[in-house]
């Protein structure tokens, strides 16, 4: 279920209008409707003022069951010698870069960060 649906699932169950939401929240009565037809997707900020509005813990903007969704396990972060660049030929090729940007000029560096639309022909 899209989250404008379920919007206007909890509105009605709770016999609220879409006028009743804007005057509970500050958001219009035509945005509201907007987001329930799917039209527009709201910031997390908007969803806050609707859950405020409709008396819900914002989780069920999102859950259709009663209790909150357990939290998944996920697996620990891996240690710092799993990043790239701290161990082994990867960090003697970091610090090579390191050096090298170090003394690049400032339109050396603009011309690295810029985004080419085409790359030049090579010179003849």
């Amino acid at each position: 279920m899209l989250v404008g649906e379920r919007i206007r699932a909890i509105r009605e169950a709770k016999n609220l209008s879409q006028g009743d939401i804007e005057h509970r929240s500050g958001l219009l009565r035509c945005y509201t409707s907007r987001i329930e037809n799917g039209h527009t997707v709201p910031s997390l900020e908007t969803l806050e003022k609707f859950a405020r509005a409709l008396e819900v813990p914002l989780y069920q903007l999102f859950y259709d069951g009663v209790q909150p969704p357990k939290t998944p396990r996920l697996p620990p972060s891996g240690t710092a010698d799993d990043l790239w660049g701290n161990t082994g030929r990867d960090s003697g090729m970091l610090r090579q870069f390191c050096r090298i940007l170090t003394r690049m000029t400032d339109r050396d560096r603009h011309l690295l960060s810029r985004q080419p639309t085409a790359w030049p022909a090579a010179p003849a």
